[in-house]
This record gives structure tokens, C-alpha cells and sequence, in this order.
């Protein structure tokens, strides 16, 4: 089903390497850690901070020609690949 005729726009965040509670364990393994400084091109976990300027844009009218799309918030990580 199309829903763009009703005014209804699909789209997500596709947020990379973040620190929060469940992702305490792989920020404080030193391997993984340095694994992940050393694959994000930004060289660094990102803040679920950073989320929010993302979040804002999708839920605005800003964002009314946007549509099934994935806007990856990722310190550049999936354009490396």
C-alpha cells in the first residue's frame, strides 16, 4: 500500500556505535572498543544526543518530501564501507 496519498512518510534511523546502558559492556572491552575507534570514520562512539537534530528533521514538516529513506547517524561509518 502507498501511504505518501495520505500524507504518511516511512523513514527510520539507522544510528551506528552509541553509548547507552546496553552497549556499556562492548564501550569498556578495550578490544572493541579500539575496534570501533578505528572503523568509524569520526574515530569515536557517537552520544544518543546526537540523535536528536536526526529526529527532529524526520518529525517536521521539514522533512514532508522525505520518504523511505534511512538516515544513518553513524560518524560516516556505512558510507566507509
Amino acid at each position: 500500500m502507498i501511504l505518501g496519498k495520505y500524507n504518511i512518510q516511512v523513514n527510520a534511523i539507522g544510528p551506528g556505535y552509541f553509548i547507552t546502558d546496553l552497549t556499556e559492556k562492548l564501550v569498556n572491552d578495550p578490544e572493541f572498543n579500539r575496534w570501533v575507534q578505528s572503523e568509524v570514520p569520526l574515530k569515536r562512539w557517537g552520544v544518543p544526543e546526537e540523535l536528536i537534530g536526526t529526529a527532529i528533521f524526520l518529525a517536521s514538516d521539514a522533512s514532508n518530501y522525505v520518504n523511505g529513506h534511512t538516515v544513518y547517524v553513524d560518524g560516516g561509518w556505512q558510507a566507509s564501507l
